[in-house]
């Protein structure tokens, strides 16, 4: 079976599995470093650890008989200092930030900020360029639960010379406003590896990050991962848990990397995303295990000021490999998306336990540069997914979200606000217990959605019994479905074949402003 090196670290490296399986394979595996066996699993991405930096391995993966062999080199590690070097005590007890931030900001570049097992308490640390951070097996950074002793990150910063010149440092739901520093922050940082088998813990049940949640509090709650324009980053192995809101926010960044991670926050944490990029490019999330209280993975590019003044769509992201589970929806595209997202593959991943797999959200007010194009889901095993595909023009969020320039079903005069979704391919899934909707699309009548592909899909409803009743997308005045097929309005094209559509309650797509049908090979059994 052939693999390849999804990310060569100083003292691990991260393999992918070569094959058509999404997310793990029906056999397990061997692993083999230098002819020793090390690991067995069925999982497409595996990370082996405790290696020596500068150093050569071979390499070989055992499967069904065959073996295939790669000789791969660790980086290179100019210096190593511990944390309990600076003095940080690591007993659960003891604040250590200030002794955590001595080592990261003394730590020579190319360098690695190494992390003994222990548990150390702190507020955020500010990471800074050519480092490694590396948690070892059973070291937490655990978060600080008095929110006063959080610095505040101001929404924008201006120019002294020149006004009109703002850099935002801080941002809350797609707005420029302040927010308390994260547990890690990067501001501007460049070839940063966050590394190991330790865990991120912004211990926010213990804290009140969770309560009142729609109210600000001296400033809006961090995140327990930020990186702020940041290139170069990659993040592997270490387990993020109990974040205060959105887990891990990319915010204007390029050349990212998410491998092999896991991050978990309880089913009732309110805002808790596990991932976030927002007007970020070139990233890959593959391998990562997501279990949260709302969306698992969410892609961004602002509201309708960052989308006119600081203009960046979220661009050339690969999702793969990925298990996401629980949460209101696997993979979100919106709804702040002013700056528009274009190129987005998921691929091999398996969704389980979501209320929709994958929810495109936006709404009257985005704007023209809102434009979702390119958007293609293959290869993914859906189980137990409410509403496996679900786009909503009308999504009813902000203050204004109720109003009727938001939530008016009639033909409105297109604008400089108003958004667009040109194309989404949903190929090659399999989707097994659904409830209340397969496919429920509801585009603007004024600015239909271009088109939708879907081919070679099966899909089978749970029994009648076993069904929930639930409304698919959130929108003023749309009906509860169960069992419910295909609901789409207001498409330019929809290409359908091979998809064979089992137990639900009707026998028939309901279509209405669909110009163009292309439909081969739709089966109800």
């Amino acid at each position: 079976m052939n693999f390849k090196a999804a990310g060569i670290f100083n003292r691990c490296i991260t393999l992918e599995m070569e094959n058509e399986y999404a997310f793990r394979m029906p056999e397990s595996y061997k692993v083999l470093l230098n002819g020793k066996e090390v690991t067995s699993t069925d999982e497409n991405v595996v990370t082996l650890g405790g290696l020596i930096p500068d150093t050569e391995y071979t390499i070989a993966v055992c499967c069904g008989g065959e073996t295939t062999t790669q000789v791969l080199r660790t980086k290179a590690e100019t210096y190593l200092i511990s944390v309990k070097d600076t003095g940080a005590k690591g007993d659960g007890v003891t604040n250590d930030t200030t002794k955590l931030q001595a080592a990261i900001s003394a730590c020579p570049a190319g360098g690695t900020v190494y992390v003994p097992a222990g548990t150390y308490l702190t507020g955020p640390l500010f990471l800074k360029s050519e480092i490694t951070l590396w948690l070892e097996k059973d070291a937490i950074l655990l978060g600080d639960p008095e929110r006063t002793n959080y610095p505040i990150l101001p929404g924008v910063i201006h120019d002294p010379e020149d006004f009109s010149k703002e850099y935002s440092l801080a941002s809350w739901e797609g707005n420029p406003l302040s927010a308390f520093a994260s547990l890690i922050t990067g501001i501007g940082v460049s070839d940063v590896d966050i590394i190991g088998e330790g865990v991120l813990d912004g211990n926010a049940g213990a804290s009140d990050w969770w309560v009142d949640v729609r109210k600000k509090r001296i400033a809006w709650r961090p995140r327990t991962l930020f990186l702020n324009h940041c290139t170069n980053v990659r993040v592997q192995g270490i387990k993020i848990q109990n974040s205060p809101s959105w887990t891990i926010h990319p915010y204007y960044c390029d050349h990212l990397k998410f491998l092999d991670i896991r991050i978990w926050n309880p089913e009732n944490s309110p805002n808790t995303d596990g991932m976030d990029p927002e007007s970020c490019s070139d990233v890959e999330i593959i391998g990562v295990k997501i279990s949260v209280g709302d969306d698992c993975i969410a892609l961004k590019s602002g509201k309708l000021y960052m989308g006119r003044e600081h203009y960046k769509p979220s661009e050339h992201i690969t999702i793969r490999n990925c298990m996401l589970e629980r949460g209101h929806g696997s993979v979100t595209i919106g709804s702040e998306a002013a700056g528009g997202i274009r190129d987005i593959r998921v691929e091999k991943c398996i969704f389980s336990g979501t209320d929709r797999g994958l929810r495109i959200k936006t709404r009257r007010g985005r704007g023209d540069r809102n434009v979702l194009d390119d958007i293609c889901f293959e290869s993914l095993i859906m189980k137990d997914v409410h509403m496996p595909v679900t786009v909503n023009m009308f999504y009813f969020c902000d203050p204004d979200g109720h109003t009727d320039y938001v939530q008016n079903q009639e033909p409105q005069e297109a604008s400089e606000k108003t958004p667009r979704i040109k194309s989404l391919t949903v190929r090659n899934v399999q989707c097994d217990g659904v409830s209340a909707s397969f496919v429920c699309v509801y585009a603007l009548p004024e600015m239909p959605m271009e088109r939708l592909t879907l081919e070679n899909i099966k899909v089978s409803f749970l029994p009648e019994a076993e069904r929930k009743s639930e409304v698919p997308i959130m929108m003023d005045h749309f009906p509860e479905m169960s069992g419910r097929s295909f609901y789409i309005r207001n498409l330019r094209e929809l290409n359908v074949k091979n998809v064979t559509i089992s137990g639900s309650a009707d026998t028939a797509p309901t279509l209405m402003g669909v110009d163009v049908k292309n439909i081969e090979g739709l089966i109800y059994g």
